[in-house]
């Protein structure tokens, strides 16, 4: 009898939780982050409704009939140091924090697309390809090509990812072919040899169907990491005219030969140069070949990747990677990356936004020789120990609410209060504000006829979700 009670009382409160969840849902979430981190993504107390203020404040009016881009995700590059770091850690402590970072339910935050390097990047312990030589050694049939160095911390952890989240998207992008293919056999600058385009083409097919075999499926590549920068560590010069010509008579070619259907992204650099990827779609056997371009924002304006958009409507933009460097200063990170990356990259039309990179030490390590020593982590990890930094909390606030699959829609940008708006394929709104203003600021959020009153303070940003069924 005392245990049919127990299970009455745990239905009935079950039932109550679940109602009373469910009730709150149909209001509005506001999910909060203050600049002097007193409040760091959480969702506030009291859930607030629509009705019809009757005030002169400013007003943002989100328009879910008006349609933009759709998105892929928001996330980080996971390095071949994040990754170091991460299966590291004991089993159980990993498990807690992807969950947190891969999961959705609860402060989960969800991420939805990752950046993983194509051999070493510059935030490896050291530089390498999958098909290193001896000196004066070619490989031409690639029978040596090897994942061995990413079978010790990349591959598993992307495994561990997939068992939370199997539809998560992973772009992989190549700081450097093997140093045998390039003009001056060494992993930092240099170009592609003419007579290597072929193998390098094989190599990426290679690299694909070899991270499928051990369960992970590669959505797209980038051509190039920064083609435009031969002074990092691993790095490859690759001015347009030979991107475009080994895209067109090579790698897209190798890709349909193979049945490959993992995307190909050009230029993969800074908003300065827009003229590289229009250059390169301006080429019809080219173009054909190409789903789309990336871009960093270390030059330029984010504005450019409208240009891009413009030129060649028909064609993809995504975001692809920005450093926060340390020490960080926490307000003004948040600020600058959500109003130009969150916000800016989205509102010009890019299908993903992400950070550079998940994790690092307390000394920002690992990097190469010649590499970024102040590339600060979303996270920064020692052993168990986990510290959550800006690009954690600037990406959270798209990446929980706005799934893959989500639309961007029309929002009004009125003076201090740049924001984004989306519709989720379950049919909620997420609507991201930040107050780029010096003082705290009331406004009104607009939609369907139905009004919200509410406010920010200075340098705080918002993410605001309602059902708009």
């Amino acid at each position: 009898m005392q245990t049919n009670r127990n299970t009455y009382l745990f239905g009935l409160l079950f039932f109550c939780t679940v109602g009373a969840y469910a009730q709150k849902t149909n209001g509005i979430q506001l999910w909060l982050t203050e600049p002097d981190r007193s409040v760091l993504f959480e969702r506030q107390k009291q859930d607030q409704s629509f009705t019809a203020p009757n005030n002169v404040n400013p007003s943002i009016t989100v328009n879910e009939k008006e349609t933009y881009q759709t998105i892929d995700g928001f996330g980080f590059a996971l390095t071949g140091g994040s990754a170091t770091h991460i299966i590291r850690m004991s089993p159980s402590a990993r498990a807690v924090l992807l969950k947190e970072l891969f999961a959705t339910d609860g402060k989960n935050i969800g991420i939805s697309y990752l950046r993983i390097s194509i051999g070493a990047s510059d935030l490896n312990e050291r530089a390498f390809s999958y098909d290193d030589l001896p000196a004066g050694e070619t490989d031409l049939s690639l029978s040596r090509f090897d994942l061995a160095p990413d079978k010790e911390d990349v591959i598993p952890v992307l495994k561990e990812i997939l068992a939370i989240d199997p539809a998560i998207k992973i772009l992989g992008s190549p700081w450097s072919p093997p140093a045998w293919m390039k003009t001056n056999n060494d992993t930092k600058g240099g170009q592609l040899k003419p007579e290597y385009y072929d193998v390098y083409s094989r190599y990426f097919v290679k690299y694909i169907r070899e991270m499928k075999a051990n369960g992970i499926r590669i959505d797209a590549v980038t051509v190039q990491n920064e083609p435009l920068h031969p002074g990092n560590n691993p790095s490859l010069l690759m001015v347009p005219s030979d991107q475009a010509l080994f895209v067109k008579k090579y790698l897209g070619p190798a890709f349909k030969a193979a049945g490959i259907d993992t995307k190909i992204i050009i230029y993969d650099h800074n908003a300065d140069r827009p003229d590289y990827p229009i250059s390169i779609l301006n080429d019809p056997e080219a173009k054909k070949y190409i789903d789309g371009s990336a871009f960093h924002l270390y030059g330029g304006k984010i504005s450019a990747l409208s240009d891009v958009h413009n030129a060649h409507p028909d064609k993809n933009v995504y975001f692809t990677e920005q450093w926060i460097g340390a020490p960080a200063n926490f307000a003004e990170s948040l600020k600058w990356h959500t109003s130009e990356l969150v916000i800016g990259a989205t509102r010009n039309w890019s299908r993903n936004v992400v950070e550079w990179n998940l994790a690092a030490d307390p000394e920002n390590k690992p990097y190469t020789d010649g590499g970024c020593d102040q590339c600060l982590g979303a996270l920064t990890i020692e052993k168990d120990s986990v510290l959550r930094n800006p690009g954690y909390y600037i990406i959270a606030h798209a990446s929980k609410f706005v799934r893959p699959g989500s639309v961007r829609i029309a929002s009004d940008n009125p003076g201090t209060l740049p924001n984004v708006a989306f519709k989720t394929p379950d049919g909620h709104t997420v609507l991201i504000v930040l107050n780029h203003g010096s003082s705290s600021q009331t406004f009104n959020i607009n939609t369907k006829n139905r009004a919200l009153t509410t406010s920010l303070s200075a340098g705080a940003v918002g993410t605001y979700v309602w059902n708009s069924k």
